[in-house]
């Protein structure tokens, strides 16, 4: 990952206004720690922090075409990026290594029109000084984060965080993914339309083979480094399949001749959470070079400003998976690796949350995973970006390869819901295309484990030792006032007025706070899907073990439970509420987020 930076149209083209372009870009200095450069024609300005992954001897950016009339910046990783270079063999004289240098060819042979020839993950600019214009783009989930802004004097600028144009722009806004600015029409158009995004339930049959084939071909494409590497390892199925697919191909790939064949995976917990155990397990059987990180809950509430400060967000959820994320990733990096696969993206495209239990047919189920993957990059996508490259970590996601996209949400979502007489749990489809009798990918009580949120696995205390902390820094009274200090977004609870006070304090513009996504929700649903339960309109919290078909609420609860309204997955899928948390037996079961 790197951080690019750029203002175009500016009406000062002054050396004051060029020191200013540089103290913005240098906000992003954490996400490219390796090199910066700065490229300035008139009052157009672009930059770049490198983080160098591909070619580390070269490809510093800006790059330009062979006269220098067309410069990028880039923050990708272009996986076909050998195949496009051969394409304008005779053609065009690429002078880096660079994966992202192959945007220019494209650019002059196609003009704007060639944003869906990329496979991979982007956010660039590109200025073309023959006719004075740019376009921008970002890739089509929104894996590499980009924001756009207008100046006074009717600049356009750009930033891979808002944190770099917060304090210069009148405006700005979160740049959609899957689309295109065009400076010569002034607006965006739309450049990725996959047939899931109209929603249309799709009938083509479940092939566990097809599957198990395209996330194998996303795993390899994503092994394209010329630095050391590792993979992110909780023990649960996604991230236990990125390690064991990449275990068993790295030694095809030209990563295993630079680096070796052994994996390193990382692992963070609270002392004896079950991430750390599942983990283990995971590690010892892929034989991967495995590492265990420990945080307190301390560690944890005094790293949150830092937390929000790096994401740019005040979600409750986004917030408590970050937390663990951001402090591992620094020890990562100690290490010396600098790039790690994780398994982001499945939950959404295979409805693995435990709330699509209780979706009542195949078609709102379809529509609510279509929901999920189009608010990626404001969830899961932010939060694995940002908090790893605080420390310039990149990660890399083979759930939210474009093609992998298409075969999972191209089939039949009946196979994906969960059937408890057919014996199909969460992500079935993924667990049966993985479950290989004579050459098993994984141990069978691991490819069957049920789905741990992030924040849960690396330890329960953790969401309670949260919740607990803001119950005593906000008070009764201070909650009251809630909806006349933030009418935007009114904080519902404690802990959301706390990390809504940091947010406050360290982006106070009305652009920033419309940036975040708000709204109710049940164990990371989306506010339409909360329509399927009644009982889940009354919470206030964004638990997964709210939801009662989870293992754990379910063995806490007892005949006298059943007695006191508290339902299981077969019944009304909620358990008893008290001040909007979930709770058994009568104590408050901890909350878990996305992951």
């Amino acid at each position: 990952m790197c951080g690019i930076f750029a203002a175009l149209g500016c009406a000062d083209c002054s050396q004051a206004q060029r020191a200013r372009v540089l103290a913005c870009s240098r906000r992003l200095k954490h996400r490219g720690p390796d090199w910066s450069g700065l490229y300035q024609h008139e009052g157009n300005f672009l930059a770049q922090q490198r983080l160098a992954v591909v070619s580390p001897l070269s490809g510093d950016q800006p790059l330009y075409n062979e006269d220098r009339s067309v410069v990028v910046v880039a923050n990708g990783e272009i996986y076909n990026h050998k195949k496009i270079r051969k394409q304008f063999t005779g053609k065009h004289a690429f002078t880096t290594g660079s994966d992202c240098e192959v945007i220019i060819p494209l650019y002059e042979e196609y003009g704007e029109n060639f944003v869906d020839m990329l496979d991979g993950v982007f956010a660039f600019v590109l200025y073309d000084t023959r006719n004075n214009t740019y376009m921008a783009a970002r890739d089509a989930i929104g894996v590499n984060p980009l924001y756009i802004g207008w100046g006074g004097d009717g600049s356009v600028w750009f930033s891979s965080e808002m944190k770099a144009l917060n304090e210069d722009c009148v405006r700005f806004e979160l740049f959609p993914p899957g689309h295109l600015y065009s400076s010569a029409t002034a607006g965006f158009r739309r450049w990725y339309n996959p047939r899931w995004f109209l929603e249309q339930v799709p009938d083509t049959p479940y092939d566990p083979l097809v599957l198990r084939a395209a996330f194998e071909k996303a795993v390899i494409k994503r092994l394209m480094t010329d630095v050391p590497f590792g993979v992110l390892l909780s023990g649960g199925l996604d991230s236990s399949l990125v390690a064991s697919v990449t275990k068993r191909h790295l030694v095809e790939t030209e990563a295993a001749e630079k680096f070796g064949t052994e994996l390193h995976s990382f692992v963070v917990g609270l002392e004896g959470s079950p991430d750390l155990k599942a983990a283990r397990e995971v590690a010892d059987y892929l034989g991967t070079i495995h590492h265990e990180f420990y945080f307190t809950v301390q560690d944890g509430i005094d790293a949150i400003e830092e937390v929000i400060y790096h994401d740019e967000t005040y979600d409750v959820t986004t917030i408590r998976a970050s937390t663990p994320m951001f402090l591992v990733a620094r020890k990562i990096k100690s290490l010396g690796v600098k790039m790690v696969l994780s398994g982001e993206g499945s939950d959404e495209l295979l409805g693995g949350y435990l709330y699509f239990h209780f979706a009542p047919n195949k078609e709102e189920f379809h529509k609510e995973t279509c929901r999920k993957v189009k608010a990626l990059h404001q969830y899961d996508c932010l939060r694995a970006n940002k908090a790893t490259s605080a420390w310039g970590l990149e990660v890399r996601v083979p759930f939210l390869d474009k093609e992998f996209i298409d075969v999972a949400m191209g089939m039949d979502p009946e196979w994906k819901m969960y059937d408890k007489d057919l014996g199909r749990i969460e992500k079935w489809v993924m667990r049966k295309a993985f479950d290989d009798e004579e050459n098993p990918y994984l141990p069978k009580h691991i490819l069957y484990r049920q789905k741990e949120q992030f924040s849960d696995g690396v330890g329960y205390s953790w969401i309670d030792g949260l919740k607990a902390f803001t119950e005593q820094q906000i008070t009764d009274e201070m909650m009251s006032n809630a909806a006349k200090l933030y009418p935007y977004n009114t904080p519902v609870n404690k802990e959301a007025y706390y990390y809504r006070m940091i947010f406050e304090r360290l982006f106070p513009q009305d652009s920033a706070r419309e940036t975040v996504p708000w709204g109710p929700s049940i164990a990371c649903s989306t506010p339409a899907a909360i329509e399927w339960v009644e009982q889940w309109k009354a919470s206030n919290d964004p638990s997964g073990r709210f939801i009662s078909s989870h293992d754990a609420a379910a063995a806490a609860t007892t005949t006298t439970d059943h007695a006191a309204g508290v339902a299981h997955a077969n019944g009304n899928g909620v358990a008893a509420v008290a001040n909007g948390h979930a709770a058994v037996n009568g104590a408050e079961v901890g909350v878990a987020i996305a992951a």
